[in-house]
């Protein structure tokens, strides 16, 4: 493991409001599950310290197996550092039988304040060998546009 990968995406609201659709439940499942994917928390628990569950799966898995099964990514996501309306940083454990997804990836989630909104920066380091960096770069900005839609009018 040890590469690094990032998008950002400026969106046309405050950092408050971007930051409560980082944090709140039933927000996250409809914004974070990338294009062709859906998801559903096992449990969640979004505080600095807390942790969630968030099992992700594939509408259709026969280009792209799960990493968990074969229509399926299950992660173990620790919350380890959250500053309200700047920044969550999560440490993330795929649930797989593969060694090539195993490790704790970081993932950055970071907010600044323009005067056209909010650049939302996502920064993903240590990401398992298994995960292609195109694939990443793609389900990363695929999260950044759902949020997009979900927050702007």
């Amino acid at each position: 493991m040890g590469r690094t990968d990032r998008a950002s995406l400026l969106i046309h609201v405050d950092p408050a409001t971007v930051f409560a659709a980082l944090t709140d439940r039933d927000a996250l499942v409809r914004w974070l599950p990338p294009k062709g994917m859906r998801g559903r928390f096992e449990r969640f628990d979004l505080r600095d310290g807390g942790s969630y569950r968030l099992v992700l799966t594939y509408d259709d898995a026969s280009a792209s197996p799960g990493k968990t099964s074969a229509d399926a990514d299950v992660s173990e996501v620790r919350i380890t550092r959250l500053i309200p309306n700047e920044r969550i940083v999560q440490e993330i454990e795929f649930e797989s039988d593969d060694p090539a997804f195993r490790g704790t990836m970081r993932m950055e989630w970071s907010l600044r304040g323009t005067s056209d909104g909010t650049d939302v920066a996502v920064e993903a380091r240590n990401v398992p060998a298994g995960i292609r960096a195109r694939d990443h770069a793609e389900g990363i900005t695929s999260s950044l546009t759902n949020l997009s839609t979900y927050l702007e009018p």
